[in-house]
């Protein structure tokens, strides 16, 4: 439960007015809550009680959230609305314009930028003084060099995106593509450019003609694409990037001419689901309510080397033939076991063309595998790179068709070796 300060009862209540202030407030943030809720959760604080906090945080609880991905939302707007001053201030001020630097003091948890805007939705925010208001020169700034809108949103972390930036980054990701470059098979398909002859077709030609080799067919490679094979992990601290990832993945799966032979889509947390069929559906809300009815584990635990285990066991064989490229999304915070770990990540790593590991924590730049679980999968991938914005997402193309391409696994493992 998100911490607040204790709930002292005023002497004259309008707890109706006041949940059904909250509810609006939960709506604007993005919760889907109609009146139905709305009634029934002022008959359940009726019934349950207003005398302790957490009984109360409960009961609102279960009444306004029905799904994993509404938890975080919930829990900030209940500490912003219900009697913590101090954080309304401090939010307040987060929402007015002001200069900053590159790196801002204090960034947003997942959730509370959103719940800001959806409690402040209407309030009239004091602006601070110009120079210019007061009389004296101001400095003028050119801004026709500085970056786009859509451009700061493409390198904003998806973390700290308010509920209008998330929804303008998905129509972004709906839009997207991840092209590959096709693979030369051992079969061959007719060409009159070919290197290689054609026996085959050239002896079926000479018995047409009695026996007499006129010409020499000849063909060359057949290309073909490989498959997509993507884990994703759902745990806690990977629920705000994967919900992310997981509309740009349905707009990979539904893109015509991108490539791929098929795209294989899992998720990850306590345990492996198999979610291929349900990004198969045209409409991106529906197959993701789908997808997250079907995957039970959001925001749980985290049990990489044995859900790895059970992709091996049950689903190597059936999706990674054919030279198949695999996307590992997650933060590799593994409290399991790191030997087993690093077994199946290099059984992993041995059936994939590619393997590419995205990984949100790569956004610090001060960032070094320190945790054990890091240090276990990074030498079996082919690639690592940051999985936090827009752009890491569209620089995929280009890392998939490079088979060159480490990104930082090189620099890590260079420092590993020279700190050992």
């Amino acid at each position: 439960m998100a911490e607040s300060l204790p709930l002292d009862i005023p002497d004259s209540p309008r707890l109706a007015q006041n949940i059904t202030h909250f509810a609006r407030a939960l709506r604007k943030a993005g919760l889907p809550i109609g009146t139905g809720r709305v009634v029934d959760a002022i008959r359940a604080v009726q019934a349950a009680g207003f005398t302790n906090k957490q009984d109360f945080y409960w009961t609102l609880h279960a009444c306004f959230v029905n799904r994993p991905e509404h938890r975080v939302v919930f829990a900030q707007v209940f500490r912003l609305y219900w009697r913590d001053p101090r954080y309304m201030e401090h939010m307040m001020a987060m929402m007015l314009p002001a200069i900053r630097g590159v790196q801002e003091e204090h960034k947003a948890d997942a959730g509370e930028k959103r719940a800001a805007e959806a409690l402040l939705d209407g309030v009239e925010r004091d602006v601070p003084e110009t120079p210019d208001d007061q009389g004296e020169t101001g400095i003028e700034v050119d801004a026709t060099q500085t970056a786009s809108s859509e451009e700061r949103l493409r390198s904003l972390d998806f973390e700290q995106m308010s509920t209008d930036e998330i929804a303008q980054a998905k129509r972004i990701l709906a839009q997207m593509k991840l092209p590959v470059r096709p693979i030369l098979s051992r079969r061959g398909q007719a060409s009159h450019l070919g290197h290689r002859i054609d026996r085959a077709r050239t002896l079926r030609s000479a018995m047409r003609q009695g026996g007499e080799l006129r010409d020499i067919a000849r063909m060359q490679p057949k290309p073909r694409w490989p498959n997509l094979v993507v884990l994703c992990d759902i745990s806690g601290s990977m629920s705000q990037y994967s919900r992310i990832i997981l509309h740009f993945l349905h707009a990979v799966s539904n893109a015509r001419g991108a490539g791929w032979a098929r795209v294989h889509a899992f998720t990850f947390g306590t345990r492996l689901t198999n979610i291929t069929r349900h990004l198969h559906q045209r409409d991106v809300d529906a197959a993701l309510a789908a997808a997250g009815a079907e995957a039970q584990d959001w925001e749980g635990g985290t049990r990489i080397g044995e859900c790895l285990h059970q992709f091996n066991r049950d689903w190597s064989r059936r999706v990674m033939g054919q030279g198949a490229v695999v996307l590992l999304i997650t933060d590799g915070l593994e409290r399991g076991d790191p030997d087993q770990l690093s077994h199946e990540m290099q059984r992993l790593h041995l059936s994939a063309r590619r393997f590419i590991w995205l990984n949100p924590l790569l956004r610090w730049d001060g960032f070094a595998p320190r945790a054990q679980g890091i240090l276990s999968m990074l030498p079996h991938v082919d690639s690592f790179r940051a999985g936090h914005s827009i752009s890491s997402l569209q620089d995929l193309a280009a890392v998939i068709s490079n088979p060159e391409d480490q990104g930082e696994k090189a620099r890590l493992m260079t420092a590993l070796s020279d700190g050992r």
